[in-house]
Parts: structure tokens; C-alpha cells; sequence
């Protein structure tokens, strides 16, 4: 809708900041890794293997939804009996 064209757009624009300006890619540093720009590394201290092993399972728990879904016909609402 028209009422939802500045958000998307301030999305755009600070997405686009951070890429160019916090973000940078450095030759020396691993893919993804981008530092702590905001240092909050004090706070949280989570290992790289821990939080990309998570993610690949979350990824995996998707794509059963999604393989579900198309088996049954019903989403993974309707498929817990929520709905």
C-alpha cells in the first residue's frame, strides 16, 4: 500500500548504510565476519560454530514446513491443530 512506501524505503536506505559503512568486507577477516561495530561483544559471547550450526537447523526446520505444506496441503498451523 501507499501508507507502507516510506517505511519500506527508510528500510531500504539504513540497510544500505550499514553495507556500505559499518559493514565492510576485509580481506583478512573470515566471510561474515564483520567485528563489533557497536561493542557489544562485553555482553555477548556466543561461539561462531554455536550460532552457525543453529541457523543451519533453523534452515533445515523451514524447509520441513515448507516440504510438509506442500505434502498435506496444510500450513504448520493447521498442521499443529491451532487453526
Amino acid at each position: 500500500t501507499e501508507a507502507a512506501l516510506p517505511g519500506i524505503a527508510a528500510l531500504v536506505v539504513f540497510s544500505g548504510l550499514l553495507e556500505l559503512v559499518l559493514w565492510k568486507d576485509d580481506a583478512n577477516k573470515d566471510p561474515g565476519n564483520f567485528g563489533d561495530p557497536l561493542s557489544w561483544g562485553e555482553s555477548i559471547n556466543v561461539e561462531r560454530s554455536y550460532e552457525l550450526n543453529n541457523g543451519r537447523m533453523a534452515m533445515l526446520a523451514v524447509l520441513g514446513q515448507f516440504v510438509a505444506e506442500l505434502v498435506t496441503g496444510k500450513d504448520a498451523v493447521e498442521q499443529m491443530g491451532l487453526k
